[in-house]
C-alpha cells in the first residue's frame, strides 16, 4: 500500500525568519496591513510504500530526523494526505 505524506518543515519560533520578514514588507507595499506575520518554510510530499499508516508516519519521521530538518534550527509536523 501506498500513502502520501506532507512533510512540513519551518524555522522555530525564536528564530529570525529574514524570508518571512521580506515578504511581509512586500505584501505591505502592496496595500495588505491586515497581515500582521509571515513565516516561510519548505513542504515535502512523501509517497510512501509500506503496510499501514502509522508505519508511513514512522518512516517519514525517520527522513526528517536524518535529513530534512536540522534539529537545531527547524521544527517540523508530518500528516498522512491520503491513501493512493
Amino acid at each position: 500500500m501506498r500513502y502520501l505524506v506532507r512533510v512540513e518543515i519551518r524555522l522555530k519560533k525564536d528564530l529570525h525568519d529574514p524570508e518571512g520578514t521580506v515578504a511581509l514588507s512586500c505584501l505591505r507595499d502592496l496595500g495588505l496591513r491586515e497581515i500582521v506575520s509571515v513565516r516561510s518554510g519548505k513542504v515535502y510530499y512523501l509517497e510512501i510504500e509500506t503496510g499501514s499508516e502509522d508505519e508511513a508516519l514512522k518512516i517519514a519521521e525517520e527522513a526528517c530526523r536524518r535529513l530534512l530538518a536540522n534539529p537545531v534550527k527547524d521544527e517540523y509536523s508530518i500528516s498522512v494526505v491520503s491513501r493512493i
